[in-house]
């Protein structure tokens, strides 16, 4: 993959990288800073459906797709490299182990899609975002972004709100109950969790679903 020709941008916060309805010609691979998923209602409400860290490639999804079924945005200041979406899906059908990587990719994606619908659907407000704040945790850890402070989260409260169907107001207030009870602790964006474990069962949280070791192989 290393070898494919690709184009190294910079991007602003708030870019679109893949448009809802575009024919994609580009496969994009985040390399610095973060992106979002997301698809809006006929009236123009957003739902945030997944999030990316650095590393991780964009749009899979669209590789074997003609059509782009949802938006891709940056959500800060990112460096992206992108390659042809023809000639990474020639590489796929040609190297079975490429190929074999990218079904993987897609299908954790999948599952990780699958967790986020059960979050929103029935988990309750501070359950939902205990949980939402354990899996960016467990994924900045795999790229070596924690330290023992805890991460930087790159959202504002109304993009929390809109990746958990949640209004602002009510993660304002969620956010600050989990810090009374000493689950959170913050310095203006930077979380950190004093009380780890804990946070983890009100979240329900367990990371099966990201399937950690085939992620790493």
């Amino acid at each position: 993959m290393l070898a494919l020709p690709y184009t190294l941008r910079t991007y602003e916060p708030s870019s679109y990288l893949v448009r809802e309805g575009d024919a994609p010609e580009q496969c994009a691979v985040l390399l610095s800073g973060f992106a979002y998923r997301q698809k809006l209602t006929g009236s123009g409400m957003r739902q945030i459906v997944s999030l990316h860290v650095p590393g991780e490639a964009l749009d899979f999804q669209h590789l074997f797709l003609d059509v782009a079924d949802h938006n891709v945005q940056t959500l800060t200041r990112a460096d992206v490299a992108t390659i042809s979406r023809t000639a990474l899906r020639d590489l796929a059908r040609t190297r079975a182990s490429i190929g074999n990587a990218i079904f993987v990719n897609t299908l954790v994606e999948a599952s990780i899609f699958r967790e986020w619908i059960l979050n929103i659907g029935r988990r309750d407000a501070r359950s939902r975002l205990a949980h939402f704040l354990c899996e960016f945790a467990i994924r900045l850890d795999m790229q070596g972004l924690v330290d023992e402070t805890g991460y930087e989260l790159p959202m504002s409260q109304e993009q929390l709100g809109d990746a958990l169907g949640l209004t602002a107001v009510h993660v304002n207030r969620t956010i600050k109950s989990l810090e009374a009870d000493g689950l959170i602790s913050r310095n203006r964006r930077r979380i950190s969790f004093p009380r780890w474990d804990a946070l983890r069962e009100l979240a329900d949280f367990s990371s099966r679903y990201l399937h950690l070791s085939q992620q790493k192989s």
